[in-house]
């Protein structure tokens, strides 16, 4: 029986696609944190750490905090560059135990069997991770379970999928209280000169590289055995406190969310230079271009931008004349308000009075 592609992921009947989740393109603080305290024990500098936007201990104390999907796959990226061959993702399921990952880790070991919890626990996957961090599930005999990242860097993408496999292995293990081994385990990584340690950390030389997808598959006992912490009231408490840390979860803003804050404000207070926003982000202004060359933007698109954005919000009010505005923005005069403004909307700002 297949159980079916993750459910927050499909589109609604009528063929449209559903509305955006304020929790896509993010990750947990959990898992963030077990990330971040691997690359740190793997030998990443704490300033290197410091960088990832939202991987702080204040913006990771809550679990109701949502961090970037891209500050995650910054510190998987630091993790593969620091850490290189096979281990890296070992590392990170090992400093895991089951609770690490809270709620979603109960969820697994909370079924009558380990093919019951995790097609149980499928629909709760965006507790650790973005919607689009694929999680598949396949039960026809033996137990597959697959994941599919998003991380764009390969040697990324090898040491996530190392750690995604290694943590199922070691929840079904806790879960059944049986050791477990593998049926097969498949990597999409080509096949590295050495693999003796993931031989010894799946306990099994059926292990395939270069595959299609990365995947690991537990046999029909393992599969159907019965966990040995099954409680279906713990089971429905555990759901019913998923779906209200999915409802009320928030997203803290990422670095271009924050730059586009510090802009806006330093635009208001009447000194939006690129060294005063600087300032405001505690960063170098070299540094701030990198950024924004990360996110894909620069300076100039953002500064003109935000320009656009706080004309169009004074000329609304009311209350200051076209010249007012333009001093108050930068602009010579207010013919090169009225010059920038038709670039911007096609249109006199005169037309946007009132609105």
């Amino acid at each position: 029986m297949n159980s079916g592609v993750d459910p927050v992921s499909e589109t609604s009947s009528g063929g449209s696609a559903t509305p955006p989740n304020p929790l896509d393109g993010t990750a947990s603080t959990h898992l963030t944190r077990l990330v971040r305290d691997a690359a740190r024990a793997a030998g990443v500098s704490a300033d290197r750490l410091a960088a990832v936007p939202g991987t702080d201990d204040a913006a990771l104390a809550s679990e109701l905090n949502r961090i970037p999907l891209h500050s995650l796959a910054r510190l998987w990226d630091l993790l593969a560059r620091t850490r290189t061959g096979p281990g890296a993702g070992l590392a990170v399921a090992a400093a895991a135990p089951l609770g690490t990952l809270t709620t979603w880790d109960y969820l697994l070991a909370n079924g009558s069997t380990l093919a019951d919890s995790l097609r149980t626990a499928q629909p709760y996957h965006r507790l650790v991770t973005a919607a689009e961090e694929g999680f598949d599930l396949t039960h026809d005999r033996a137990l597959t379970v697959g994941f599919r990242t998003t991380a764009p860097d390969p040697e990324a993408v090898a040491v996530i999928n190392e750690y995604v496999l290694a943590y199922y292995l070691r929840r079904a293990r806790e879960a059944t209280g049986r050791p477990v081994i593998p049926e097969r385990v498949a990597f999409s990584r080509p096949a590295p000169p050495d693999h003796r340690v993931l031989a010894d950390a799946f306990g099994t030389d059926r292990i395939d590289f270069g595959a299609p997808v990365d995947e690991i598959t537990f046999t029909e006992a393992d599969a159907t055995a019965p966990l040995v912490r099954a409680d279906p009231l713990l089971a429905d408490l555990l759901r019913s406190h998923a779906d209200l840390v999915l409802a009320t979860a928030r997203p803290i803003p990422g670095p271009l969310e924050s730059f586009r804050l510090a802009l806006a404000s330093a635009l208001a207070d009447g000194e939006a230079s690129l060294g005063a926003v600087a300032r405001r982000l505690a960063v170098s202004t070299r540094t701030l271009q990198r950024h924004l060359a990360e996110q894909s933007t620069t300076w100039r698109e953002e500064y003109d931008r935000a320009r656009y954005e706080h004309a169009r919000t004074l000329l609304a009010e009311g209350r200051l004349t076209t010249a007012a505005i333009a001093g108050r923005l930068g602009f010579t005069d207010d013919r090169a308000l009225r010059k920038a403004y038709r670039r911007w909307s096609g249109s006199p700002p005169s037309q946007a009075r009132g609105r």
